[in-house]
């Protein structure tokens, strides 16, 4: 489907983790979102994109193709097609990470192959295509934020990375357009139109799923009231601070640099704050995809 930032972190940060013990309702609630997630993958596939000849990315669209030319069930191809590359998982990025992605397959391919006699619940392509692409976005979203994957791309693109001057995400939408494109010889270039647009949804999705709707965001600045700045933030905010300590380069004169995290609405609000206070402060905004510990949670303003 496509690669995002918190799950190449989690891949690459999991053999170092992976000996860690999980407790057993952690465990639990990887299972069931990572079950949920790929149900909710089949359902897309099957009663939307499929019967209409819309295809998504990756393994799962070259399955989509070979299982139309081939006249057999789509689940054997997303199984069997996505077999090399647990294997691949295992010894590069984690075994947690590989059987977690195993689990999201088979669950996949045995829900496609379960709702494939299913009637379709539109014969309009475009519906089709926007709501099976917000339904796989949905789905892959889950799998990726409880640490699996649903196509075996990702570990290819994580694999030639390193020996080429391309990155993860370029490899991969290579390989998506490529496949994409593929749709258009097969089912006509209408259905490979709509199948970029149901890639497109899903992407969006996968991103809302992952960072969630009440995305958190970085601030940082550097301003000689960062007192007054600091305070402001606290009592008209709500939010905590905290001072760094920093030296200009140019000048090698100590600066005090307030950091916090805010919401994505906080975010306009924050920046009347440095305006009104310093109009030439230097403040620099950057997302989040999680936030834990600390004293997040925002205080009550009186």
């Amino acid at each position: 489907m496509k690669t995002d930032t918190v799950q190449l972190q989690n891949a690459q940060v999991q053999p170092q983790t992976q000996h860690t013990h999980m407790t057993k309702t952690k465990f639990i609630q990887r299972v069931l979102f990572i079950l949920f997630g790929s149900a909710l993958f089949s359902v897309g596939l099957e009663i939307f994109l499929v019967p209409n000849n819309i295809i998504d990315g990756g393994i799962v669209g070259i399955s989509i193709i070979v299982s139309a030319l081939s006249g057999l069930p789509l689940g054997i191809f997303l199984l069997l097609l996505n077999i090399p590359f647990f294997y691949l998982g295992y010894k590069q990025i984690g075994k947690t990470f590989a059987l977690s992605t195993l689990f999201a397959v088979v669950v996949m391919s045995a829900g496609t192959w379960l709702l494939h006699p299913v009637q379709p619940l539109t014969d309009d392509p475009l519906l089709a295509a926007v709501f099976g692409g917000i339904i796989l976005g949905v789905g892959v979203g889950m799998v990726i934020r409880f640490g699996g994957s649903l196509d075996g791309t990702e570990i290819v693109a994580i694999l030639v990375t390193k020996k080429s001057p391309f990155s993860v995400g370029e490899i991969v939408m290579f390989l998506n357009v490529f496949i994409l494109a593929s749709a258009g010889f097969v089912f006509g270039w209408d259905r490979a139109m709509y199948s970029l647009i149901a890639y497109f949804i899903a992407y969006k999705m996968i991103d809302v799923i992952i960072e969630g709707f009440d995305e958190s965001k970085s601030v940082w600045i550097i301003s000689e009231k960062h007192d007054v700045i600091g305070q402001a933030i606290i009592h008209r905010l709500g939010r905590g601070v905290t001072y760094l300590h920093g030296e200009g380069a140019f000048t090698g004169g100590e600066k005090r640099v307030i950091f916090c995290v805010i919401t994505r609405l906080e975010e306009a609000k924050m920046k009347t704050i440095v305006e009104e206070i310093d109009p030439s402060a230097f403040l620099a905004v950057g997302n989040i995809h999680d936030v834990k510990g600390g004293r997040f949670k925002k205080k009550d303003i009186h």
